[in-house]
């Protein structure tokens, strides 16, 4: 029995409503209009998450200054931290709340898009639903995951971008940093994560993954668009 079977529930209403609106449009457009209808109910917390890194990008230079003030004491360097974050309002780790409140969401559609079903024995342009890409065949269905993978490489350098630049404007601004946490520097290579997920799932999980990757990529242009600096965590959302 698999640990996901616990989403059942869950899952049995995202097909009950994926199968609703597959009755009015196209199965494939269906998941993509599901998948956007959640996207867009989880989007008040990807705007309290922007506001909150607005926030802590208003204060870096106070953290900077008490990173001055207590190099040499890291356990009183937190005790100021979270004393000014605590009056300031603003919570550290507000970036990172619409990522953890999707991993619900994606394991659901994972689950769906993994578990044999009826929305799979339908097709996108001719590729079934439930068809891996390496189960691909005719020039057809290749062309129609070509344009996935497209798409999903396009977001994901979209990304990689974004992630260079926000790391690039923190090291600049940075005037007490500590040592380089090990890995930072292939954070914003985990951008094209999807392209290689992509490969390991069927095509209704791709599509799905690039409706996401793309709405995940507009909201974040819209939200930053006055040039605050993207958390690592939203960009990996």
């Amino acid at each position: 029995m698999s640990v996901l079977a616990v989403l059942d529930p869950a899952v049995a209403l995202a097909h009950a409503v994926v199968a609703t609106v597959a009755h009015l449009v196209p199965t494939a457009l269906a998941i993509v209009l599901f998948t956007v209808a959640v996207r867009l109910a989880l989007h008040p917390l990807a705007r309290a998450a922007a506001r909150g890194e607005k926030a802590r990008a208003r204060l870096a230079p106070k953290v900077a200054a008490l990173q001055r003030k207590h190099k040499d004491r890291p356990e009183r360097l937190r005790e100021a931290l979270a004393e000014m974050y605590r009056k300031e309002q603003v919570s550290p780790f507000a970036g990172c709340l619409p990522l953890l409140v999707q991993v619900p969401f994606f394991s659901v559609m994972y689950r769906l898009f993994t578990t044999p079903n009826d929305l799979l024995d339908h097709t996108l342009f001719g590729v079934p639903l439930g068809l891996h890409v390496t189960g691909a065949h005719g020039v057809g269905q290749w062309a129609v995951f070509g344009v996935l993978f497209a798409g999903l490489a396009a977001v994901g350098f979209v990304n990689f971008r974004r992630a260079r630049r926000t790391a690039a404007a923190a090291t600049a601004a940075a005037t007490a940093q500590p040592a380089p946490q090990p890995g930072a520097g292939l954070l914003p290579y985990l951008s094209f994560g999807s392209v290689l997920f992509a490969a390991l799932v069927p095509a209704a999980a791709v599509l799905y993954l690039l409706t996401a990757g793309v709405w995940s990529a507009a909201e974040r242009a819209w939200l930053y668009r006055d040039g605050t600096p993207v958390p690592a965590a939203a960009l990996l959302a």
